[in-house]
């Protein structure tokens, strides 16, 4: 019996050890994918996730230099320095949003001309690589990479992935996994089930738009309540009487609480008035 139990104890200490010794790769792993997703989905090519990180230490330091020179007070070019090494995301994850709203109101018209492809007696992967010529003109890149792949290979399944990788877009996700369902499945159903997720992905379209505008005037809102304090004090950086304020212990102190209570002003704001992500959960 003891030696049962000390089996079971050095068993579990083995496996505690193992996923302890797992995580911290993990995590690192997820915030690199994370940050080569975004740059993915904004429709940035040739951009990896350290040269995003140079760009952010870039804007850090010519804002920190721009604000330095301006009101000769460090702890105010600190503050602006650290807004400035998030500019970069920021942009990127604007970019982001408009691309999958302009994808998003494309996607319909791909789908239908794929359906059209199908009546007309053509395969998927020609369907699929006729997109290339006759589709959406911002679509028309990527499926005419995934014609010359499936011709080069003939593996539907892994010019598929590339294909999903290549769009990097969640309606792209589904639209390819639904076609990856069809050709394994088969069936006479093509054709509805296309003209089926047009229609869906239409109406998702009207649906997130209508939600979008409404919201826009709570996140416009937030971002003028966050800039219009931080405009304020770079105008009275640049007066003599106020550069000994912000260079000693209370002024540090004061802006240390006002950016911390700007950040968590503007994410509640944001967070009021969010909208569920459209996740790309089919990767």
């Amino acid at each position: 019996m003891g030696a049962v139990v000390g089996l079971l104890f050095g068993l579990g200490l083995l496996l505690i050890w193992r996923s302890g010794s797992r995580a911290p790769q993990h995590s690192g792993f997820r915030v690199g994918q994370r940050r080569i997703d975004l740059l993915h989905q904004a429709g940035v090519r040739g951009v990896g996730a350290a040269q995003l990180l140079g760009a952010q230490l870039l804007c850090a330091l010519i804002a920190s230099g721009a604000v330095l020179l301006v009101t000769r007070t460090v702890t105010v070019t600190i503050c602006f320095g650290v807004f400035a090494f998030f500019v970069p995301v920021v942009v990127l994850r604007r970019m982001r949003r408009r691309r999958q709203v302009a994808l998003r109101e494309l996607w319909p018209e791909a789908v239908d001309n794929l359906a059209s492809a199908v009546r007309a007696g053509m395969s998927l992967p020609e369907g699929l690589s006729a997109l290339g010529e006759r589709g959406p003109v911002e679509l028309r890149a990527p499926f005419a990479r995934f014609g010359t792949s499936y011709r080069a290979s003939g593996r539907f399944g892994e010019c598929l992935d590339s294909l999903k990788h290549d769009l990097a877009d969640p309606v792209g996700d589904r639209v390819c996994e639904t076609v990856r369902v069809a050709r394994e499945v088969g069936g006479s159903d093509l054709g509805t089930v296309l003209r089926t997720l047009s229609e869906l992905l239409r109406s998702d379209a009207r649906t997130r738009a209508e939600l979008e505008t409404r919201q826009g005037w709570i996140v416009n809102a937030a971002r003028l309540a966050v800039a219009a304090p931080w405009l304020v004090l770079l105008l009275l950086g640049t007066q003599s009487t106020t550069l000994q304020a912000y260079d000693s212990a209370g002024g540090t102190v004061l802006l240390a609480v006002g950016a911390a209570v700007c950040v968590l002003a503007y994410r509640v704001m944001l967070r009021i008035g969010r909208l569920p992500d459209d996740r790309r959960v089919l990767q």
